[in-house]
């Protein structure tokens, strides 16, 4: 089922439930609907569940870089009235609750982070894109999660169309320089915010021993792991996924 996606002034996102403002970030090549398990989930548990499509795509490409996104969320936040919020990004995502966290502490809570960039160079992926090669690009989907089965058609027919429209390839090739750029080894250390690390055991595209770092660099994080499990965890395992961090926001009281 299709969530109804609302469109306000600039904005076009996914509200459900009332509460706590739980804003959910998606990564480079991820859908909104990536996030079904914890869109359904949460709202039942006290959050407001909001899922704003971030505009990957949409901006000038000198404005294509990890720091707008970070300005975007915070506009989205102010537009609508939220305050201590707890973001949730995986893989980009992350990268861009860790740098708006580090912009706007005042307005983040808690940080919840799973296959982040923003510490490992290649979290982008590597060797990439080769336009054109439809086999090469369904490998690269595969590569993302531990079974290889949810890379769905569905899921390989849009990178394929994303690497194979030239101004998306352009602005993903400078989204991941500003990625790279954008290295926090520097700034995590002087972060007090308290983070929840959820990493798939499995994930080649930031491996395991980045959420080690993301954990010895946060002040103030907790660490948590899924067997079997790629990139995305809350799509190859959504119901653990939500089990853990359901059990961190209540240890942590939020």
């Amino acid at each position: 089922m299709e969530e109804k996606i609302i469109k306000e002034g600039k904005f076009r996102y996914i509200e459900k439930g009332e509460g706590t403002p739980l804003i959910i970030l998606h990564g480079l090549m991820g859908g909104l609907s990536n996030f079904h398990g914890v869109t359904d989930y949460f709202p039942a548990k006290g959050y407001k569940v909001l899922v704003p499509e971030l505009p990957i795509y949409d901006m000038p490409v000198l404005k294509t870089n990890v720091k707008n996104f970070a300005k975007f969320l915070e506009e989205f936040i102010e537009f609508k009235g939220l305050k201590d919020v707890i973001l949730l990004g995986n893989s980009l995502g992350g990268h861009i609750g860790l740098l708006h966290t580090k912009m706007f502490p005042e307005m983040v809570k808690a940080l919840v982070i799973t296959g982040s960039s923003g510490l490992y160079e290649s979290a982008m992926g590597d060797g990439y894109p080769k336009r054109g090669d439809y086999e090469f690009i369904k490998k690269k989907a595969q590569d993302v999660f531990y079974d290889p089965k949810m890379a769905t058609k569905e899921i390989v027919d849009e990178v394929y169309a994303t690497v194979n429209d030239r101004m998306k390839l352009v602005k993903t090739l400078a989204i991941a320089k500003s990625a790279i750029r954008h290295n926090m080894a520097k700034d995590l250390p002087k972060m007090n915010t308290p983070t929840c690390i959820i990493w798939g055991e499995n994930d080649t595209v930031t491996p395991p021993n980045v959420a080690r770092e993301f954990h010895e660099l946060l002040p103030d994080s907790d660490l948590y792991w899924i067997k079997k499990c790629g990139h995305a965890p809350m799509m190859e395992h959504p119901e653990e996924f939500n089990k853990v961090l359901e059990a961190w926001l209540n240890k942590r009281g939020f």
